[in-house]
């Protein structure tokens, strides 16, 4: 009569392999591996190719400040206007004028504070188009102010003419109105193209080309209305 140890150790088969040295398994573990590498690589890849922070000497911040500055002074004019005059087409200009820039204002001051830098330039205005061939034709662009001082910014108004908006009769502030307009368009289009030509963000290139092409089609508008 045979006995049997029932615990005792079964023998491994002669087959059998251990897992690391199954090709089914080393196949699985390589694929993972790679795709591992793959993922990494596409990160690395993101991260190197990404638009970086524009710095605060940069032509992005440049622009956003100073397009923000010289919007102000647009939107200031258009709700003299739009407020005094009583032509509904001037009206309908000088609120879309206000409101537009308004919002592109937000627009600009918020991508400064998203780069976590001042809102206020803290150099010389337009310093960022330097080297610039437009920026060399702009200096007969910008209006003296009171003081003698030039803004140094394109198609500005004078502080004198701004106030002649206030007290001017109606019809001849909104002719004012057109004409210190239209200057101050065109300063803008120079300021957007230059934007478009040396900001390194693509966001900041697309509106600057937006905000040539919009003020652009403007200027036409007021020159029709003037003739």
């Amino acid at each position: 009569m045979s006995t049997a140890v029932a615990d005792a150790p079964a023998e491994p088969a002669a087959d059998a392999v251990p897992p690391d040295r199954n090709p089914r398994v080393r196949r699985v573990l390589l694929a993972v591996l790679a795709l591992l590498v793959l993922v990494a690589a596409a990160f690395a890849g993101s991260a190197a190719f990404s638009p970086r922070t524009p710095l605060d000497g940069s032509a992005d911040a440049g622009f956003a400040r100073d397009m923000a500055a010289h919007h102000e002074q647009a939107v200031e004019m258009s709700e003299i206007v739009r407020d005094r005059t009583r032509d509904d087409t001037i009206r309908v200009i000088a609120t879309d004028v206000a409101l537009t820039q308004t919002a592109q204002i937000g627009m600009m001051q918020g991508w400064l504070t998203l780069w976590r830098l001042p809102i206020a330039t803290p150099g010389p205005r337009m310093a960022w188009m330097e080297g610039d061939p437009a920026h060399e034709g702009m200096g007969g662009m910008s209006h003296t102010d009171d003081s003698g001082a030039s803004p140094q910014m394109p198609g500005l108004a004078s502080s004198a003419d701004v106030q002649r908006l206030r007290t001017l009769p109606a019809a001849q502030a909104d002719r004012l109105f057109l004409r210190l307009m239209i200057a101050h368009h065109r300063g803008g289009v120079q300021m957007a193209e230059a934007g478009e030509r040396l900001a390194g963000d693509p966001e900041v290139r697309s509106f600057a080309r937006r905000v040539a092409t919009s003020q652009q089609a403007e200027i036409s508008q007021m020159q029709a209305l003037l003739r």
